[in-house]
């Protein structure tokens, strides 16, 4: 296929899961889902086992975890037939952390016995159950984080499941949000499979499908091309996470890559055992955290941008440790897994390829996505269709300093693709007042090139609420590379009157009327020697 072809039909299959999400994004009913943007869209293949097609611009933690989905819709509740959808959240059966459901629907097109193509969405809904109102508790036991659904049948030949959907709404703090959201991923499933059908009807199955496969193929080739760019040779990198939040001991990770022509093999032996607390991740997160890194240094390699499908996959070979934090047992809690642990893992992985590739890599960004959820009640008179709010955030902070430029402030960073919540909209669903929403001036790593600034964001209560922070690099602020400064740490207060008080990275707690919380998050760290004039200015400044 000429590259011309090849590259009108990698837009074809990226444009079904890109207007999947708009559809997902318009018709949502939380801010999480509808502002932030919180969600991931995706097309596979079917086939023997579920290959990934093609994957919408959005949330990189998804990448490798969406394909463990689709397998495990597959397994567990294949034959499929026309109107079939599949939920699932379970962390060990194909999800990532309870919040994120998924949904997979089998996509049939005329005249075949077998759908040809799998749609599917995850999104992270604001609350699932648990024993914390945001469903981010500082669990010890995946039992304590919500509801669980393994893969199971929630439309069957096109008829609702009703009694599964009553279960699932009974089981969360918000259920009339819930059903929306639910809602509105169903709908995205209708809108790609109704694409996908349309593809096929024009350029017939026997060449979409020839196409398709082309596509994995020549993803892969890239990727190939970039390794082999990579000096041939083993890099190694540790470091930390602050604690589990059930104790004070910092948490290693640790990788070790080893670059042999056009393949990469990474070894997370050296990991810390799986921890009491919930920054454990299931093995799905470390793939996305890999091939993310993988698709960041070969787009920079080759100046070219990579189609998202399996074969990124197919040069990579990961090890995980049995047992360790990045491959728990059940029921180890996970909830924090997929958004802290996922953080640290692209910081090892990019400071390993760092000692490869020292005028390529980036130094670490803030390393954490500022995780703040709270509920509560509705003051009386307030225009909301319940009595009960919940409500889920992360919050960004600073990038990494390059080679070639700054660090950009204030922004989600790596396996965090989503936008903030606007003031407005937080506001006006819940009954809150944002105090405070700034740059931290001077947090960013001091280097050649300065560290991305961290932002504060502060919240005054207007009614009591339950508020838990999961929060990293609150111990350690991101590393700088080629002799930059460390990003500053984070820090999080409560402030009751006067009173100002330190709050830990980790921490569930009650506020009250009038009450502020305000987390400052970190910079990103700074790269290379500053230079003299640079140094003259930190010093007066």
């Amino acid at each position: 296929m000429d590259a011309a072809s090849l590259t009108i039909f990698g837009h074809l299959f990226a444009s079904v899961a890109e207007e999947m999400g708009v559809t997902l994004g318009r018709t949502a009913y939380s801010p999480n889902i509808k502002e932030r943007l919180d969600y991931s869209c995706a097309v596979f293949l079917n086939g023997g086992e579920p290959k990934l097609l093609a994957q919408a611009a959005h949330i990189p933690v998804h990448l490798g975890a969406m394909p463990a989905s689709v397998r495990a819709a597959v397994a567990q509740c294949a034959p499929f037939r026309p109107g079939d959808v599949v939920i699932l959240n379970d962390p060990y059966h194909g999800g990532n952390h309870l919040p994120d459901i998924t949904l997979v629907s089998p996509v049939f097109t005329e005249g075949t016995p077998a759908a040809p193509f799998f749609v599917a969405s995850r999104a992270h809904h604001a609350d699932v159950g648990g024993m914390s109102p945001g469903s981010m508790p500082l669990s010890t036991e995946l039992y304590q984080e919500g509801i669980i659904i393994p893969p199971i049948k929630l439309i069957d030949g096109g008829q609702r499941n009703e009694a599964v959907w009553q279960l699932i709404l009974r089981n969360v703090r918000t259920p009339w949000e819930r059903e929306g959201d639910l809602a509105a991923q169903l709908a995205a499933h209708t809108v790609g499979a109704q694409r996908l059908v349309e593809i096929v009807g024009r350029y017939g199955l026997d060449e979409t499908l020839e196409r398709a496969h082309m596509l994995t193929a020549y993803a892969e080739s890239l990727t190939r091309a970039a390794i082999r760019l990579i000096p041939d040779g083993h890099y190694s990198f540790t470091d930390y996470l602050d604690n589990d939040g059930q104790g004070d001991d910092p948490v290693p990770v640790s990788v070790s890559l080893t670059v042999i022509g056009d393949e990469l093999a990474t070894d997370f032996t050296g990991t810390a055992e799986a921890v009491a607390g919930n920054l454990n991740a299931v093995p799905a997160i470390v793939d996305s955290a890999v091939v993310y890194c993988l698709r960041c240094v070969a787009m920079a390699l080759l100046g070219a941008d990579l189609p998202m499908n399996q074969g990124v996959f197919a040069p990579l070979t990961i090890h995980i440790p049995p047992g360790s934090l990045l491959d728990p047992k059940p029921p180890h809690a996970v909830s924090a897994g997929n958004v802290e642990t996922s953080q640290r893992i692209v910081d090892v992985v990019f400071g390993a390829l760092a000692h490869a590739l020292p005028d390529i890599i980036p130094a670490a960004s803030q390393g954490t996505m500022n995780n703040l959820t709270f509920g509560g009640t509705y003051p009386d008179g307030w225009p909301a269709p319940a009595s009960h709010f919940a409500y889920y955030e992360t919050i960004g902070g600073g990038a990494g300093a390059g080679p070639e430029s700054d660090g950009a402030s204030g922004v989600h960073v790596h396996m965090s693709n989503t936008r903030n919540t606007p003031v407005e909209a937080l506001e006006y669903g819940f009954p809150i007042r944002i105090e405070e929403y700034s740059l931290r001036e001077g947090s960013g790593g001091r280097g050649r090139h300065t560290g991305g600034e961290g932002l504060a964001r502060s919240i005054k209560f207007m009614v009591p609420a339950t508020v838990t922070i999961t929060s990293e690099r609150r111990e350690r602020g991101p590393y700088g590379l080629a002799g930059g400064g460390s990003g500053a740490p984070g820090h999080n207060t409560l402030i009751d009157g006067r009173e100002t008080i330190p709050l830990p990275g980790k921490v569930t707690f009650i506020v009250q009327p009038g009450n502020i919380v305000r987390l400052a998050t970190p910079g990103g760290g700074g790269w290379g020697e500053p230079n003299q004039i640079t140094a003259t200015l930190v010093r007066t400044g």
